[in-house]
């Protein structure tokens, strides 16, 4: 175990089955795709680079984690990049930052006194994770080195004991199906696909699945869904996990006809043998044309295509404020 370097007796009692980590962009443009990240998950990891502080793109998505009442830490990253900085590989910061020269600790202490300022001035009252008596009223800050390991058994540790101790009803399983279309992609010998976060209820194989298309709603049948090998990211192409049936809370790759006009950022809803599958199309298609509803009636401005529903989002928030009128959006 990875927490290991943080426990003497090598012992720690986990009650979770484990931990789905989603990754959004960071780019300050793609705000609405951090926006759909963030309505999956229960907790988040906000990454800060503690050479640089919070930028722009930070305080957007610390907007949209309050907005959301969404729980969140802190990533203090990149404590590898600190002058004359000696790694000692995934290992737990305290003992990392005993064993550095005095002026590195100073210079550590300056750094992280400037990113609690700077949560200040966003109205954030924020503190080292072990140093933190209140985590209701202070953000945690997990000093980090995404190079190096270090840091990060002391940032499992803290997602576990969160999760565990004050988030158990909010983890509770629903048999209600909820999923949502993340990538779209064409694998060598599955043809197109699409990579789905499952947050709720179970999906099988041969269910007829409903989502949004560029041509309309897609309704198709699962041929196969995968799940890459342990520890292994679900876009990085690997040996895949066929399964008969999967149970939320996990990453799918769904292997199905008809998928090559799939939007990232759909909803996928389950066509059970009493739905209609009318309403369901109709329903997964609502995303879309919500968006459709914002070209301008004149004829005059801008096209825009984009291959997500959240990258289209983003371009369209773009130009809005940019006051450029946007006169299709060509599907």
């Amino acid at each position: 175990m990875i927490t290991n370097a943080l426990l003497k007796d090598g012992k720690l009692d986990f009650k979770i089955p484990g931990l789905l980590i989603i990754d959004t962009p960071g780019h300050e443009s793609f705000t609405n795709l951090r926006s759909r990240g963030s309505s999956l998950c229960n907790i988040a990891i906000l990454v800060v680079d503690i050479m640089h502080g919070l930028e722009q793109q930070t305080i957007e998505s610390i907007k949209l984690l309050r907005d959301k009442k969404t729980p969140f830490i802190v990533a203090l990253n990149k404590i590898d990049r600190l002058f004359d900085w000696k790694a000692i590989p995934d290992n737990g910061f305290r003992d990392s930052l005993s064993k550095q020269k005095k002026f590195v600790q100073a210079e550590f202490q300056d750094r992280m006194n400037q990113a609690k300022l700077a949560f200040a001035e966003q109205g954030l009252n924020a503190e080292l994770f072990y140093e933190n008596t209140n985590m209701s009223k202070f953000v945690s800050l997990v000093p980090t080195s995404a190079h190096t390991g270090e840091g990060i058994p002391d940032m499992i540790k803290l997602l576990v004991t969160l999760t565990q101790e004050r988030m158990a009803g909010k983890l509770m399983y629903l048999s209600e199906l909820e999923a949502t279309v993340l990538e779209v992609k064409v694998i060598e010998g599955l043809g197109t696909t699409i990579d789905v976060i499952l947050s709720n209820g179970v999906l099988r194989e041969g269910d007829r699945i409903v989502l949004c298309g560029l041509n309309g709603a897609i309704t198709t049948t699962v041929r196969a869904l995968l799940t890459p090998q342990p520890l292994r990211e679900l876009r990085v192409k690997s040996q895949y996990v066929h399964h008969k049936e999967v149970k939320a809370a996990l990453g799918v790759k769904i292997a199905a006809n008809d998928l090559e006009h799939a939007i990232a950022g759909s909803r996928l809803l389950v066509c059970g043998p009493d739905d209609d599958e009318e309403d369901l199309e109709e329903e997964v298609m609502g995303d879309l044309e919500n968006l459709l509803s914002k070209v301008s009636k004149t004829g005059k401005g801008v096209a825009v295509q984009a291959s997500t529903l959240g990258s289209l989002e983003a371009l369209l928030e773009f130009l809005r404020t940019s006051k450029i009128p946007v006169s299709a959006i060509p599907y």
